[in-house]
């Protein structure tokens, strides 16, 4: 993707040669140090790549132990899209994990040239956010939140204050902005020279405008997103350097007209370079982190996405624990590679993303927007027939998921154009889907989860399948176990059911964007010489979620089968007919505590068993359902999210999922001693459900996910999930509660009794909501409430 940056000067002083000396000197350094070396015949890590990331990694690696490092370079070191990097370190970022490496990025980068004694030209200017628009500010105030609770200095900034940071800017059209001062530059060495004034100590990011202003050697530097980006490098070309490329004015002038509305002064000045240079973008707009699912010890860090510098120092330290310990200090798996699978690698499907992907790096995205292109790479067998009733979609792991379904009375432009920090236009949609799951009976397309088989000739698959997951699995042929799949430091690797469908095989069902990395972890721990046949199975089976009391009615008159729990007790598998189709694998569970069945329907029956389903369920008041309604019903039985709140970092003591009958019984597993050393010293997170009590969900800003948590006035944690509960009338939210000491910042055990004490708030984007904190289901709070409507309906009677 083609990149643009424009060096301009201010106050018509003469173009100082700095930047061209820079190039000549690096050119005649690299002449005298092209001398052929002989590569040693073995290492324990090979580096491919000699820019900020590369560099990096090698760096830790080497910080941590590693001595016999190789870093391999095709041309110059920092020859790549390092050299032309617009040198800005910025910490605002939407995502935690994000925000974490730039700022190890900041801290290391201040302390490389006391080590190394080499000029990094590291200079703290901080930054200026500038907001456009109130959603551009709320945005930036969800950020700034977010800095603050993990020690990054920000605030938010009234158009006046901007002005008289930076006196060239023009503020007219500001509605305000956010500070952070202590964001830097870091540029080549000869950058290390006092700034112009005072006025042009902040680097300026203004989004709604698509650019970015830094100081630059007595001068401004200024670069963007434009709209419009054009691929490069389709075929793969092997480029030794990166290059500039050839100038295009036209295509930057949307880019210059936007800098020159925000800085006027800059129309009389000379311009004096347009660098024209190629940068990576992956399809999500994260950086790309982790070992292959192909090939065992080949790591990947790659596609920064423009934020290479800002990210380089943290991404590399978190890589290389990867490589030396087995496992990053902190949860990446937003950034881990196995979130991708093999049809989002195709050249077509990352041209026509990436298009979109860069234009949105600067535009605001508000939550649950979705990608436009790339779509319906995967779909159910039933995608035609829903769309046509009304499907609205989302895409997960290239697999298509229904939202919601539109009435016809609604306005569906309306619906598909609204997008909101605050209630959205869906609101009502998903109630009446929620109230008929709990009511009547509802059918959910749930094709997208992953599924895999596991079966073998003898015991091996049991033998195999006991030492890999935490939960005890040994139980009687149709029987369904939810476990975790565990890692040695006892984080979860997997959340899955699994059924035993007879002595020698299992089925199991993961979350959708599992597929990769569960099956990359299954196959790493297999024993080599396992006879055990592993089969992804998710391409032969629909998945349909029938959930409701009225369910049970529906099944029995198709399958001619009673299905009350006497004869189908929870947690039970079993092959039935359903319909004209045989062979149905009918599990009694829903994923969302609510009454129902998961039915596993060979794909050639799908659709006939939906339109069976759909005509028997019409005098049991059936309608079709999507993943928003699902999601309120699961959060508010306290059901947590893969990826969200359940991660590799996070154990099922944590979660209040203790391995009670595995580790009672003393059977070895993954993860087993650390859960047992976890027993016995305590937790230092504990998952919490928070009930929002003073929050109007009609007026107030709604929680998303990534606010900050606080316990008697002092930060503890942020959310990681959130929804509205339409049977309790109020928002929750499910994160991790930290006990940090006052004194040292240190994490101390957290007990029941240090949850239950505190009296919690939620800031979202800079407003305090009291909250009500959990450690188990809010059933008492459904009985109150429909004790309450029970009232309610017998005074309406008596009257």
């Amino acid at each position: 993707m083609m990149f643009y940056r424009l060096l301009s000067i201010v106050g018509r002083q003469r173009a100082s040669p700095g930047w061209q000396n820079w190039s000549s000197a690096r050119n005649s350094a690299s002449a005298a140090e092209a001398r052929s070396m002989a590569l040693p015949t073995q290492a324990q890590v090979v580096v491919c790549g000699g820019g900020i990331t590369g560099t990096s990694v090698a760096h830790h690696q080497s910080k941590m132990g590693w001595k016999d490092i190789v870093l391999l370079e095709q041309g110059r070191l920092a020859a790549g899209s390092t050299r032309f990097c617009a040198g800005i370190l910025s910490t605002a970022r939407h995502l935690t994990i994000e925000q974490k490496m730039a700022d190890y990025s900041n801290k290391l980068y201040h302390q490389l040239e006391q080590e190394t004694g080499i000029q990094t030209g590291y200079t703290r200017t901080g930054s200026i956010f500038l907001a456009q628009t109130q959603d551009r500010l709320i945005s930036l105030k969800r950020i700034n939140a977010g800095l603050n609770v993990i020690g990054i200095p920000s605030e938010i900034i009234s158009p006046k204050k901007v002005a008289e940071l930076h006196h060239l800017l023009n503020v007219h059209d500001l509605v305000g902005a956010m500070h952070v001062p202590e964001d830097a530059v870091v540029s080549s060495a000869d950058v290390a020279l006092a700034l112009a004034s005072a006025a042009s100590q902040n680097a300026i990011v203004d989004a709604d405008g698509r650019i970015y202003i830094r100081n630059w050697q007595g001068g401004i530097l200024s670069g963007g997103f434009e709209k419009n980006p054009k691929p490069i490098f389709t075929e793969g070309k092997n480029q030794l350097e990166i290059q500039n490329l050839q100038e295009d004015w036209d295509h930057f002038e949307p880019l210059l007209s936007s800098l020159l509305r925000r800085m006027p002064e800059l129309e009389t000045l000379e311009i004096m370079k347009l660098v024209n240079c190629p940068e990576t973008f992956t399809p999500d707009m994260r950086c790309i982190m982790g070992e292959s699912p192909a090939l065992q010890g080949y790591f990947v860090l790659a596609g920064m996405n423009s934020a290479g510098l800002s990210f380089g120092g943290g991404a590399g330290k978190y890589l290389a624990e990867w490589m030396v310990h087995g496992y990053p200090s902190e949860n990446v798996w937003e950034l881990d590679l196995k979130r991708f699978g093999a049809l989002q690698s195709s050249c077509t499907f990352l041209r026509h993303r990436v298009m979109e992907v860069m234009p949105l790096m600067y535009d605001l995205k508000v939550p649950r927007w979705d990608f436009q292109t790339g779509r319906q790479l995967r779909t159910s067998p039933l995608y035609d027939r829903l769309d046509a009733q009304g499907a609205r979609w989302m895409e997960k792991h290239g697999f298509e998921r229904p939202k919601y379904f539109v009435p016809p009375d609604k306005d569906l432009l309306a619906l598909e154009q609204s997008k909101t920090f605050y209630k959205p236009d869906w609101f009502d949609i998903v109630e009446s889907e929620v109230k008929c799951c709990k009511e009547a009976v509802c059918v959910i397309d749930m094709s997208s989860f992953t599924e895999f088989e596991i079966t073998s000739t003898g015991d091996q698959a049991l033998e195999v399948l006991q030492y890999l997951f935490s939960n005890d699995l040994d139980v009687p042929v149709g029987h369904i176990v939810h476990t975790g799949m565990l890692n040695e430091g006892g984080g979860y690797e997997n959340d899955c059911s699994i059924a035993r469908l007879n002595k020698r095989s299992f089925f199991m069902i993961s979350p959708t964007d599992q597929q990769v990395h569960c099956w990359a972890w299954l196959k790493k721990h297999m024993p080599k010489d396992s006879i055990l046949l592993l089969e992804d199975v998710t391409w032969k089976y629909t998945a349909l979620n029938l959930i409701g009391p009225r369910a049970v009615d529906v099944l029995s008159e198709l399958s001619y089968a009673p299905m009350t729990p006497d004869h189908f007790p929870s947690l039970f598998c079993k092959e039935m007919s359903v319909g004209y189709a045989k062979g149905i694998r009918v599990m009694s569970m829903t994923h969302t505590g609510e009454p129902g069945f998961m039915l596993y329907i060979p794909i050639e029956y799908a659709l006939h068993v939906y339109n069976e389903v759909m005509s028997v369920g019409q005098k049991y008041g059936i309608r079709n359902a999507g993943y928003y309604a699902l999601r309120s019903l699961r959060i508010e039985k306290f059901f947590a999210f893969w990826g969200q709140d359940i991660n590799n970092l996070t154990t099922p003591l944590e979660c209040g999922r203790e391995s009670r009958v595995k580790l009672e019984k003393g059977m070895d597993f993954i993860g087993r001693d650390a859960l047992l050393q976890q027993k016995q010293n305590g937790v230092y997170k504990r998952l919490t459900m928070f009930i929002l009590d003073d929050h109007d969900s009609d007026l107030d800003l709604w929680p998303w996910w990534g606010e900050p948590i606080y316990r008697n006035g002092q930060y503890v944690g942020k959310t990681t999930s959130s929804a509205y509960s339409y049977s309790l009338e109020r928002h929750v939210c499910l994160g991790f509660v930290h006990n940090f000491s006052e004194d040292t910042g240190e994490e101390q055990v957290v007990t029941a009794d240090f949850i239950n004490r505190g009296e919690y708030e939620i800031d979202i984007a800079g407003y305090r909501f009291q909250a009500k904190a959990k450690l188990y289901p809010v059933a008492s709070l459904f009985t109150q409430k429909r004790r309450k409507d029970d009232m309610e309906l017998s005074d309406l009677h008596g009257k």
